[in-house]
């Protein structure tokens, strides 16, 4: 099997002005590159242009005129400059073939842990899953019976803060890129997330704003709500308040129970999440300010 052809994906985004697409495909065509996908939208309001592009860099070749291995890292660094410098715009660009390491935050609820789990497995996530992390030992045989690392790092009464400090000090150690909330049911310090500086997924199980909190089936059946949903979204300083990523609904009645309500958000909180992750790990999520423009 042939080696997967590395791309390069770029997100930019800044003030609109005139010829931004053509200026910046024009660079990639001139290197030689082969763009694979081109998408963008304009934020009618605030005047904000976001561009999403996808290229193969061209070998670049000897004097001789024969192909050599392609300088990637120096194709990064130029486009970084010539968008910072020549389009004013802010920019990421990463390469298709890296797999970000992941971590998993869980606590009792297994529903969304075994799903992401079994889809990566089946190769749906381009990533690596480094660890397991819980503040509860209930799924440490089920994440050791997947060939994953379990990490019980309980965060007790009145100690919460030496709890993250140990959890901070294992991410580390494992070079954690990205966190993954499966229903992990703590609240994360500002100063976790300050310290930790790199994107944390969330699941709740909520069509947020709505509910927010705990127990919002509870909340929602008292309502007597028509639809129930799930929201995926970056976690915050403020509670269940960060860049909302994906979101779905479900239509209920008057005739379902508190608990049919949760087995329908547990179908729910399980895709949205998935739907989340893979847009994440292919670099479809472009974060500005409080939103999110997923080129999907």
């Amino acid at each position: 099997m042939s080696a997967p052809v590395t791309t390069l994906i770029a997100l930019l985004h800044g003030p609109d002005q005139r010829g931004l697409v053509a200026r910046a495909s024009g660079w990639i065509f001139e290197r030689g590159g082969n763009i694979l996908h081109a998408d963008q939208h304009r934020d009618e309001v605030t005047g904000v242009f976001f561009q999403r592009l996808e290229w193969i860099p061209a070998a670049p070749k000897t004097a001789t005129g024969k192909p050599r291995v392609k300088d990637v890292d120096a194709e990064v660094s130029e486009f970084l400059a010539f968008a910072r410098d020549e389009l004013k715009m802010q920019a990421t660009v990463t390469e298709s073939t890296h797999r970000p390491r992941v971590a998993l935050f869980v606590s009792k609820a297994d529903h969304c842990f075994h799903d992401i789990i079994l889809r990566w497995r089946a190769g749906e996530f381009p990533c690596d899953i480094v660890g397991v992390i819980s503040n509860h030992e209930q799924l440490a045989s089920a994440a050791e019976a997947y060939g994953l690392k379990f990490f019980h790092l309980p965060i007790l009464p009145g100690k919460k803060i030496t709890g993250e400090s140990d959890q901070l000090a294992l991410l580390k150690k494992l070079k954690v890129e990205l966190v993954v909330l499966a229903r992990y049911m703590q609240v994360l310090s500002d100063e976790f997330l300050r310290q930790f500086g790199k994107p944390i997924i969330n699941i709740h199980h909520s069509f947020l704003p709505a509910f927010a909190g705990g127990r919002p089936y509870h909340q929602a059946h008292e309502r007597g709500v028509k639809l129930i949903g799930a929201t995926a979204h970056y976690a915050t300083a403020v509670l269940d308040d960060g860049p909302i990523i994906q979101q779905d609904v479900a239509r209920v009645t008057h005739r379902h129970s508190i608990d049919d309500l949760v087995r329908k958000g547990k179908d729910l909180e399980k895709s949205v999440l998935a739907q989340a992750l893979r847009w994440h790990l292919e670099n479809r999520i472009l974060v500005y300010g409080n939103k999110t423009v997923v080129f999907d």
